[in-house]
């Protein structure tokens, strides 16, 4: 069922266009990723969705009575609430339909035959179904928990930093459920376990949601449909991040393809003009212009192609974890043996020893409020331990943090990058004009005389990570370095971290960028417990997530570990069941085939000419979705038959 539908809508501001006759629709059940560069009109396309902004041409269509939520960066709550209150505030709707449900309960009691009081409890019961609003006050007590604000629940709401208010503003939207939900970065803020926390709460309540995230897995976990902005336009993909990088692949073979067509049809279409007479005469006019045309588009498609192939090649290399070997780690830079460190009466690193060497990567994980930001501060000599030793080498660090504070505001480019004059900057033994090198940073020439201070907040960090680089030092410290950034930014510097010889030091909550950046992890855990691991962190979270879900099934009894399973009261498949996983090994194979046909169909312009390339790519796609489908089944089959054997 269709929410909402934005109908060939175009919007600009002053002279740049932002969104070119667009069309999207919004149906019950969609989780749509919203992917661009920063600028592309990301914010833009959720302020029309929500109506907060108008449109310049087209429609904006909404279903009745719909209720639309956005989460917003600064969250305003009113004065004097507590924590616990401006979550519960949030719910008073919910509260009065759960009495209402209560009072028409205790009527039923008495008059239990009443057709219209019953009629008005069942209405009541869906929508508290719905909701999932039938103990409101165990629900807030749980996002309290895990989004770390049950130590605050009393304090007021105001008075908590940035990052906590937007927590808070996050809680009580969940709880609230909205009919579509807009949630802009969402994840910044959160740490990991948080994120897991938000990821349930999103699928488990089958929310309709759309979203802009740099965080990847995120994107992943919870898009079931991705709309790429790009040039004024919007793209639809299927699925989450990986989808889009294998779709987005096809397009750009697709495009090439029809460019070599193209080109044959422009070379057919240039050797008749230069004929002479016969092709200017007035009745071939329509002819011409058709052929300036395809002169036109047959010069713009290269670059078009070249930008979408360097882009693609960045994301699907980012993607992969593909870590290089790293050889020669031979200078010692930090040595750290039995350190202790408290702040007031919190024990944040007890008995804690590590090094760190030369070509190290290292990524610093665990919860807010753990130790991370401190061990950093340790590392960097801003505090002092209070037991044991860090030795420190003798070399330079280069520290990247959220307040920015290796930029002077009142500076433009040119002078931040060549403060002795001249517009040449040296970058790891390469000299290279300031302008090319700020163009890999997705900054135009135009901005080489702005100044700081006049950038927005990601423009910001991208001159701070692109001054960093500049900088000639042994080693990287860097306090989340992804915030604020969008994808491609994240792409650039990931490539600039791989290729950066000395060791990298990072906080981080972005599980991605820690996957294909770090080789080494210092997990926080709280009370003072500091983990080493060598596993990719996705490794280490899902291995946590096992162990916790074995100690559910167990507990210690004399002694003894008893381990309880599930009763199982199915004892084999039923006659539909067992005909079905029977007979979807060979309907799987059959498809495998089908798919292999049409993709060698989308590769060969004879065939994808001949049947027409939207029929092909349309077909493919169906019979893609058919054969997950029944590789779905298969494996769930399989899995009870599995449990059935045991």
């Amino acid at each position: 069922m269709a929410l909402i539908d934005l109908l060939e809508v175009s919007k600009h501001y002053d002279t740049e266009k932002i969104l070119c006759e667009v069309n999207f629709t919004i149906e019950e059940g969609d989780r749509v990723a919203i992917i661009g560069k920063n600028g592309s009109g990301k914010s833009t396309l959720m302020k029309i969705i929500t109506g907060l902004i108008e449109i310049d041409d087209g429609k904006r269509i909404t279903k009745n009575n719909i209720i639309i939520k956005m989460l917003s960066q600064v969250p305003k709550f009113r004065d004097g609430l507590s924590v616990k209150e401006a979550i519960e505030e949030e719910l008073a709707e919910l509260k009065e339909l759960k009495k209402d449900f209560d009072n028409i309960t205790e009527k039923l009691n008495s008059d239990y035959e009443n057709q219209e009081l019953l009629r008005k409890q069942s209405e009541l019961s869906a929508k508290l179904d719905f909701f999932n609003a039938w103990d409101l006050d165990n629900l807030v007590q749980r996002v309290l928990k895990e989004f770390s604000l049950k130590e605050y629940e009393n304090r007021v709401v105001n008075l908590l930093s940035g990052g906590e208010q937007k927590r808070v503003a996050l809680a009580g939207l969940l709880l609230k459920k909205p009919d579509i939900l807009l949630l802009d970065e969402p994840t910044n803020h959160l740490d990991v376990y948080m994120v897991e926390f938000l990821e349930e709460m999103l699928l488990k309540g089958k929310f309709t949601i759309i979203f802009v995230s740099h965080d990847r897995y995120f994107i992943d976990n919870i898009a079931n449909k991705s709309i790429e902005i790009e040039d004024c336009k919007l793209r639809t993909f299927r699925g989450g991040y990986s989808n889009y990088l294998s779709e987005k692949e096809k397009l750009l073979q697709n495009i090439a393809k029809d460019h070599e067509n193209l080109l044959r049809l422009l070379k057919a279409e240039e050797h008749w003009y230069q004929r002479g007479v016969t092709a200017r005469r007035k009745r071939n006019e329509g002819r011409k212009a058709r052929l300036l045309e395809i002169r036109d588009k047959a010069k713009s498609n290269p670059s078009l192609i070249r930008k979408m192939s360097i882009e693609l090649k960045r994301e699907k290399h980012n993607f992969q974890n593909d870590k290089e070997n790293r050889l020669n780690k031979k200078k010692m830079l930090f040595e750290v043996e039995n350190i202790k460190k408290s702040l007031g009466d919190k024990l944040l690193i007890e008995n804690f020893s590590t090094r760190i060497i030369q070509q190290d990567k290292i990524a610093i994980v665990g919860k807010n409020g753990s130790g991370k930001s401190t061990f950093i501060r340790l590392l960097l000599g801003d505090l002092k331990i209070d037991e044991g030793i860090i030795k420190k080498g003798d070399f330079k660090i280069g520290y990247f943090d959220q307040h920015r504070t290796i930029l002077n505001e009142d500076k433009n480019l040119i002078e931040t990058f060549c403060p002795d004059g001249g517009d040449r900057v040296e970058v790891w033994g390469k000299n290279l004009h300031v302008y090319g090198y700020l163009k890999n940073f997705l900054f135009p020439k135009e901005y080489l005389d702005k100044k700081i201070g006049l950038l927005s907040g990601g423009e910001k960090n991208r001159v701070a990570l692109a001054l960093l680089f500049t900088k000639k030092v042994d080693c990287l410290i860097l306090d989340e370095p992804t915030n604020d950034l969008d994808i491609p930014t994240i792409n650039i510097l990931e490539e600039n971290l791989q290729k950066f010889m000395g060791a990298v030091i990072f906080v981080s909550h972005d599980r991605y960028f820690i996957d294909k950046i770090a080789d080494k992890l210092l997990i926080f855990k709280g009370e003072g417990i500091v983990e080493e691991s060598f596993q990719s962190y996705t490794e280490y979270l899902e291995i946590e997530k096992e162990l916790k879900e074995i100690e559910s099934y167990n507990f210690v009894e004399d002694k003894k570990v008893i381990n309880y399973k599930k009763e199982r009261k199915q004892t084999k498949l039923s006659y539909k069941d067992q005909r079905e996983y029977d007979s979807l090994p060979q309907k799987i194979e059959e498809y495998e085939g089908k798919i292999e046909k049409l993709n060698e169909c989308l590769a060969d312009p004879e065939c994808y000419q001949k049947k027409g390339i939207t029929k092909i790519a349309e077909e493919l796609e169906s019979t893609e979705s058919e054969y997950e489908n029944m590789v779905e089944r298969f494996l769930e089959l399989e899995e009870i038959v599995e449990e059935l054997k045991s």
